[in-house]
């Protein structure tokens, strides 16, 4: 493990702490089990979950898609050990922020919504509501449809309650993360900012062992 990543495993050790005693003081578990309306990328029932909470503006947002997510899929979600589940964070109350969150939630509403989340952190931050119209043609959408639903922001009520509930779990910036066990959420580990891919492993390796005793502990006492 590189200085870097062994400097923000000693930060993380902290952060623990602190997020687990939110859980417990406001009772924040359920805000952390998967929603029928959530985004989720992987299999449902992997037994790590990682939740993101994300603003396709924000550069180091950009960078973790770039950079860290490959590996992430590759190793954890594709093999399914890991879920994803994706939730808006704008870091404004309207323009681009809120913006690309509702076309990405359109695309959604036409089975298109990973493929518009990819393309939209892959574009450079090309945000104007023009833009993001060409992206709907380029994913051969029904544009009017999409633009219906852009118009209307007919997602920005859950979009600004995303951004709600994380500010409950002490998200302040994105991207932020929040690592756990899925059946055991109170096991949460907060990984605040895009950190390099060696940190994100080896706290969904701990995971994964702690899971794997658990249910060879459970298997042991039937």
């Amino acid at each position: 493990m590189n200085a870097i990543a062994l400097q923000a495993c000693k930060f993380i050790a902290v952060v623990i702490v602190s997020f687990v005693a939110i859980l417990q003081t406001f009772g924040q578990e359920d805000i952390l089990m998967a929603r029928e309306s959530d985004r989720v990328r992987g299999n449902h029932d992997a037994p790590v979950t990682l939740l993101e909470y994300s603003d396709f503006t924000c550069g180091f947002c950009e960078k973790f898609f770039m950079e860290t997510w490959p590996l992430l899929f590759s190793e954890y979600v594709q093999t399914g050990k890991v879920r994803l589940i994706y939730r808006d964070f704008p870091r404004a109350r309207s323009g681009p922020s809120v913006d690309s969150s509702i076309a990405a939630r359109c695309a959604g509403d036409q089975g298109q919504y990973w493929n518009m989340h990819d393309r939209l952190f892959a574009s450079h931050r090309k945000f104007s509501p023009g833009q993001l119209q060409q992206q709907a043609e380029e994913l051969q959408l029904n544009v009017r449809q999409f633009k219906d639903c852009f118009d209307n922001g007919r997602h920005m009520d859950a979009i600004y309650q995303d951004r709600m509930e994380g500010g409950s779990l002490g998200i302040r910036g994105t991207p932020s993360f929040i690592l756990y066990l899925t059946q055991e959420p109170e096991e949460g580990l907060s990984i605040p900012g895009a950190f390099p891919f060696d940190v994100f492993k080896e706290q969904i390796d701990r995971l994964l062992l702690k899971s794997a005793s658990s249910t060879e502990a459970d298997s042991g006492s039937l």
